[in-house]
């Protein structure tokens, strides 16, 4: 029969190997791109912990299926089509058996046409000799959302800024209409 004691052990060794297990993940992510007056820095859980910045960003952005490799892969074959934006750098940090954490680097394409997509180069070295899968990934449809949540620019900075008129063609060419109208009526009435 299992004693009180047995359940307590199972506990305590059971809480000593979840920090291991949320090791395997990065601890720390940061952000620099364009829109950002310093660099972005990302905390949390990096693996298993969808409630938190950081487990949000590696999950939803395909650190594991980059870095890793996955089956089946969910990895685009190739650079995707369309319009990408703004192109931001996202340096994780793993920790591992080094002196200190090892760092992978993702691009990150936040405002891209579709939703957001990220990239890894692969073969990056990583804890003493893995290396990463990499490939192109396209993000769940509320990466950007939540990216701007934690301190992305709203609007992708690199886009050509907005006229004051612009989206307004129907307006000004409605407008343009009537005082053409009234233009004409008014020489009409002259004429008599």
């Amino acid at each position: 029969m299992i004693g009180l004691r047995h359940i307590a052990v199972a506990v305590a060794v059971a809480l000593m190997l979840a920090p291991a297990a949320a090791a395997k993940g990065p601890s720390a992510a940061t952000i620099t791109g364009p829109g950002l007056a310093s660099p972005l820095k990302i905390d949390g859980y990096g693996e298993g912990d969808s409630t938190t910045p950081l487990g949000i960003l590696v999950t939803e952005a395909g650190f594991f299926p980059q870095v890793f490799g996955q089956s089946p892969s969910p990895l685009l074959r190739s650079k995707p089509s369309g319009t990408l934006g703004s192109r931001y750098a996202v340096i994780y940090e793993l920790p591992g058996p080094t002196t200190g954490p090892d760092r992978i680097r993702q691009d990150l394409y936040p405002y891209a046409a579709g939703g957001a997509v990220s990239h890894m180069e692969p073969n990056q070295v990583f804890w003493g000799g893995q290396r990463t899968v990499g490939g192109w990934m396209r993000g769940t449809a509320g990466l950007r959302a939540r990216l701007v949540a934690d301190g992305l620019p709203s609007v992708d900075p690199g886009s050509p800024p907005r006229r004051a008129w612009a989206g307004h063609g129907v307006e000004i060419a409605f407008g343009a209409g009537i005082v053409l109208a009234a233009g004409a009526l008014a020489l009409l009435r002259r004429r008599r």
